[in-house]
């Protein structure tokens, strides 16, 4: 008999469209009297608008969401949430945004509705990543899984075709170490399948014809698949060293998952030979970790570490970082092996085998 275990995750997901009377409904749901809404910088205007659905129920807005979500930031935001008096949080955005959310109801344990404008997949996990004094560490805590998480299409069509690409990448790689994980299940590999298949049909799609909204729909349905795996089974060396590079480095965070991900795919490769034969049939290839390489150059994403901004010096040092408190990995973690991975990923050759 097979023997696995499988635990859902409490969180309601809607997909439809924007609404005030959804929004207030799903408020009213929660118990939320006034909900502060998050967002980054460039989203502030979007965050405005979302505030103004919301009539009564809004407290205001914070703009300042940014990437990795520092400590510092989340302080921030907790000082104007306290001064606004609010009672939730409804974040708009992609995975900074989301992340912020998380980080206030960690400290709060506020409740959380979530728009994603992005296919970074975070809503739907308990998972939060947070930066301080340069270092990034994660936790699962079902105390930051969101609540609600609304998922509307028109809200990604305005996402860039590069955004789209680097975002839908990500996406793919939290389903992708799904397929490996240590905690897999059935479910889980179901969905991460049907996932990366999704996403790896829409993004070239998208890339052509932004409005195309058939494509748009393919994709989000997909992150929500990929996002649900990472959320209900554990990371492996992929996120690791995302982790690490995010952290240390400041690097954007998709576009650092897009460009790992052939080389971390490849690094596990001859360990997890079932995995890649379902990675290779989501993606219509006959190798996995090839596979990605080609979708990401198809899709015209950069492919190398250099050219987001890592410098080369910093390659030893992400490797002692990988190895000193490594994830569990279904292929030992070797600093040379490892130091090897990165520096093919920052000069942005093909993926190759590591021995």
């Amino acid at each position: 008999m097979l023997s696995f275990t499988y635990q859902a995750l409490p969180t309601r997901v809607i997909f439809g469209s924007l609404a005030p009377e959804l929004l207030q409904d799903e408020l009213s749901r929660l118990s939320v009297q006034h909900a502060l809404v998050l967002s980054t910088a460039p989203q502030a205007e979007q965050a405005g608008k979302v505030l103004a659905m919301l009539g009564d129920r809004g407290a205001g807005v914070f703009a300042g969401a940014v990437m990795h979500t520092p400590v510092e930031v989340t302080d921030a935001a907790i000082a104007v949430l306290r001064r606004q008096d609010a009672d939730g949080v409804l974040a708009i955005g992609g995975g900074s945004t989301t992340g912020l959310a998380k980080a206030i109801a960690l400290r709060t344990d506020l409740p959380q509705l979530v728009v994603p404008t992005t296919y970074a997949g975070s809503e739907a996990t308990p998972i939060l990543g947070e930066t301080q004094n340069g270092i990034k560490t994660t936790q699962t805590n079902l105390k930051v899984l969101p609540e609600t998480v609304l998922y509307d299409v028109d809200l990604t069509l305005g996402l860039p075709p590069h955004l789209s690409a680097t975002s839908g990448l990500n996406a793919i790689a939290h389903a992708a170490e799904a397929l490996y994980a240590r905690d897999r299940n059935p479910v889980v590999s179901l969905m991460a399948e049907d996932g990366i298949a999704a996403l790896a049909r829409a993004l070239p799609r998208i890339v052509q014809d932004p409005a195309d909204r058939d494509a748009r729909s393919d994709a989000l349905y997909g992150a929500w698949l990929c996002g649900t795996c990472l959320g209900m089974v554990g990371m492996a060396l992929h996120h690791k060293l995302c982790h690490t590079l995010g952290g240390t480095f400041d690097l954007p965070h998709a576009e650092t998952h897009a460009i790992l991900l052939p080389h971390t795919i490849a690094f596990n490769a001859a360990a997890t030979p079932d995995a890649m034969a379902r990675i290779a049939r989501a993606l219509g290839t006959a190798d996995a970790a090839g596979g990605l390489y080609a979708l990401g150059r198809r899709l015209g994403i950069a492919q190398a570490l250099k050219a987001i901004g890592m410098p080369e010096a910093g390659i030893d040092r992400a490797a002692d970082l990988a190895v000193e408190k490594p994830y569990w990995n279904p292929r030992p973690v070797e600093r040379d092996a490892i130091r090897r991975l990165l520096a093919r990923a920052w000069a942005g050759d093909a993926p190759e085998p590591l021995d």
